[in-house]
């Protein structure tokens, strides 16, 4: 055994006396029912991030027993504790203002209890990047798992999902075509079971691309929430944490530049998240890194959309796992990859990639001769509009509205949007550019999933699918539509957007890699000197007062800059 393992030695309370420490800690874990021979074992520590809020992690006391059956048979003591558990649908304002918080919890935790390893359990959208953030912070030995995709529902014999399919039937339902009992009934048949939303929402690509980082072991991303691999995998997991523990393999040897850049490959491949974007960018910071926007546009270009799931294409998670996961798509890829990195099994993603089992005929991860979409999932956009670049989903955007040059109907906030969006006086048109402001990390706060604006209900009636819609803000993964998103800096920090007004023409060009607000710079400086910040409120305590003071903007992933490895801006509490 390494003589980096301390066991019940590691992190003494601070007494002044460190045998009184000892003796002191092994008094109140023997309370637990403890033996002193089980306390001699490699402790490996276990978030449990169950909550009764959360459906995606309902299954996680299930994987905490697999995790610990598979820590003790690789001879180490497996001891759960509580961490922050968020679902994105119940969390006020929202699950981003949270996620840092999360990372804290996260951090600090793995670093105050003795433990020589940690198993991270993610799931919801924000939980596997914070537990990843804080788990670089604290650098402790550790291995990520997640709680898995749901299975799909039906309605009326059409195969239903969370939460591509809850935006596409809420939309029918405010155009009038589906009435208040029907969406009800759809309502309990879209999230069936336990789970994370099973299309290639942010939970299933921050799954997809934690195990092309290499810190999960390989086909753990898309096992169905309630399939028993899911639990083998969870026993697995726990075995290798003990390994890791002896070995000192630590999440700074595993998530590098290299593995990094993996991750993005991967997520223009699968045609992923945004937010995948924001939250790679985060961990990156918590390791002394930046993302390149630039080469990470470049991937774009080279990497097609190979995975044919909403909302891009038409599958579910389940279909990428029965296709074999994603080690069909790195096989597929492995020549645009950094085979070098290290995984978290000891071995490289080149050979965890030669190791994989050679796939067989199916029609969910496409062959590069046959993509989903070429040219990349996320393409970055830059222009007047977005100095510091803004982002959108061209896999699952309208490719008439690619190029598209409109007026705008500008929302100056998510209040403004709500009273006047509906409004039948409300002047829009449906090749008009829906503007929201004041949407980003502090101008909700927390840069709310409002990116995906509703389309108004005049136009909706008239048949309306899609618009261009701008913000600062995020979208969910699950989301679609041609909507350019975090914009930055946002307008609540002074941004080129806070001077857009209704009327002006914006135009968008995705192949160019352009947003462009067409003003006059004089006539965009006068505005300039008139804006004023809008006023924030109850930001003198606590949690909310530190996340006005320290968050960053999206293209440092929203993360508070004290926390970064290396801070911008030194700023002092």
């Amino acid at each position: 055994m390494s003589d980096k393992i301390k066991g019940m030695r590691k992190g003494l309370a601070n007494y002044g006396d460190a045998g009184f420490s000892l003796f002191l800690r092994k008094a109140f874990i023997k309370a637990m029912g403890y033996s002193d021979k089980a306390l001699d074992r490699p402790i490996i520590g276990i978030t449990n991030t169950y909550s009764g809020y959360n459906a995606c992690h309902r299954n996680v006391p299930e994987l905490i027993e697999a995790i610990k059956r598979g820590v003790l048979m690789a001879g180490g003591l497996p001891i759960d504790f509580p961490i922050i558990s968020m679902h994105e649908a119940f969390s006020h304002p929202t699950s981003m203002f949270t996620r840092n918080l999360m990372s804290m919890d996260a951090e600090e935790m793995i670093r105050a209890q003795p433990m020589d390893a940690v198993v991270l359990i993610g799931g919801c959208d924000k939980t596997v990047p914070a537990l990843l953030m804080g788990a670089a912070s604290a650098d402790v030995p550790a291995i990520l798992t997640v709680t898995g995709p749901m299975i799909t529902g039906s309605h009326k014999g059409e195969r239903l999902g969370a939460c591509t399919d809850c935006r596409r039937l809420w939309g029918q339902h405010r155009a009038g075509t589906i009435d208040e009992q029907e969406i009800e009934e759809i309502s309990g048949k879209l999230a069936p079971g336990p789970g994370t939303c099973m299309v290639m929402g942010t939970a299933s690509t921050m799954a997809l691309v934690s195990e092309a980082m290499g810190m999960m072991l390989p086909g753990g991303a898309a096992i169905p929430a309630v399939h028993a691999d899911r639990l083998r995998h969870a026993e697995a997991t726990g075995e290798r944490a003990v390994e890791i523990a002896r070995e000192g393999l630590k999440p700074t040897s595993v998530m590098t530049e290299a593995s990094l850049r993996n991750a993005l490959r991967v997520l223009q491949a699968v045609g992923g998240s945004t937010n995948g974007v924001v939250h790679l960018a985060a961990i990156a910071g918590r390791l002394g890194l930046d993302i390149d926007m630039q080469e990470f546009d470049r991937m774009g270009t080279e990497t097609p959309v190979l995975v044919d799931l909403k909302p891009s294409g038409q599958g579910y998670m389940e279909d990428l796992h029965k296709a074999g996961g994603l080690q069909v798509v790195l096989k597929n890829i492995a020549h645009l990859l950094e085979k070098d990195a290290l995984t978290i099994t000891g071995r490289t993603l080149g050979e965890e990639i030669e190791a994989a089992p050679p796939s067989w005929p199916q029609n969910v991860v496409r062959p590069l001769s046959d993509p989903i979409h070429s040219g990349g999932g996320i393409r970055v956009l830059r222009g007047n509009l977005a100095p510091n670049g803004a982002i959108i989903k061209q896999a699952a955007a309208t490719p008439e509205l690619l190029k598209h040059r409109g007026r705008a109907v500008v929302f100056t906030s998510l209040q403004d949007m709500a009273e006047r969006l509906d409004l039948p006086d409300l002047d829009v048109r449906a090749d008009d550019v829906l503007v929201l402001q004041n949407a980003g990390p502090k101008g909700a706060p927390g840069m709310p999933e409002a990116g995906y604006l509703p389309i108004p209900k005049k136009l909706a009636a008239q048949g309306v699918k899609d618009m261009v819609r701008i913000s600062d803000a995020r979208m969910s993964g699950t989301a679609f539509g041609s909507i350019v998103l975090h914009i930055s800096p946002e307008a609540a920090d002074g941004g080129p957007l806070a001077l857009v007004r209704d009327g002006d023409m914006i135009e968008l060009n995705v192949e160019a890699g352009s947003i462009r607000l067409d003003v006059p710079e004089d006539e965009l400086q006068r505005r300039a000197k008139e804006w004023n910040m809008p006023e924030f409120v109850d930001i003198e305590r606590g949690y909310r007062r530190l996340y006005f003071q320290q968050v960053l903007q999206a293209e440092h992933g929203c993360d508070f800059d004290f926390l970064r490895k290396y801070p911008l801006n030194n700023k002092t509490l």
